[in-house]
């Protein structure tokens, strides 16, 4: 059975994206040092031509490893959560293991709704400067051409259902596609 593609927003999306970028990660140091053994046995010396193959691969490798340090840092949405939450969400667009990073802060959203103008989340982080937060998220959807949401972040998971819950009751609004498309772009 072919496993599927971590698609950014789905539940387990941080998890999948961990194990992948670490195996990439560790391949791709293993293909550099491989290449370096190579170069050193055949000529006897590290003074070669595959010695400079090498430390070249090492630059893919390193970014990698400096995506694979993010993905390790991150956590995604935990099942509780997802349970509660998934009560109340219906008829909403939902994404889950956000996380949004800015110069100062990371911050770790475990699930989030959209609907209409209104932009709700959690965070499992207990660290979160949700007001920081709300700020960021509110300049990335301006920056984006994103005019009037309205973004708010909970901590509580019983108040965020309360919210999703009220949310949910109000009048059906079309979604702005370029909120959830700035949304996905800006999330790591």
């Amino acid at each position: 059975m072919k496993s599927k593609k971590a698609v950014k927003g789905q539940f387990g999306y941080i998890k999948k994206q961990q194990r992948t970028v670490t195996a990439r990660t560790v391949f791709l140091f293993g293909l550099s040092l491989a290449i370096l053994g190579m170069g050193i046995w055949s000529t006897g010396s590290n003074k070669n031509l595959l010695t400079v193959v090498a430390v070249l691969g090492c630059l893919p490798a390193s970014k990698s490893a400096v995506n694979m340090i993010m993905f390790l840092r991150a956590k995604g949405c935990s099942e509780k959560v997802r349970e509660e939450a998934g009560r109340f969400d219906a008829g909403l667009t939902k994404l889950y293991d956000m996380v949004f990073t800015s110069y100062d802060k990371n911050y770790q959203v475990s699930h989030m709704v959209i609907k209409g103008h209104v932009v709700c989340g959690y965070t499992e982080d207990g660290k979160c400067d949700v007001k920081a937060c709300e700020k960021h998220l509110d300049t990335l959807l301006k920056q984006g051409g994103c005019k009037g949401v309205t973004v708010k972040i909970y901590t509580e998971l019983d108040a965020y259902c309360r919210g999703l819950e009220n949310l949910g009751k109000q009048e059906q609004e079309p979604l702005p596609e370029e909120i959830l498309e700035n949304l996905l772009a800006v999330a790591l």
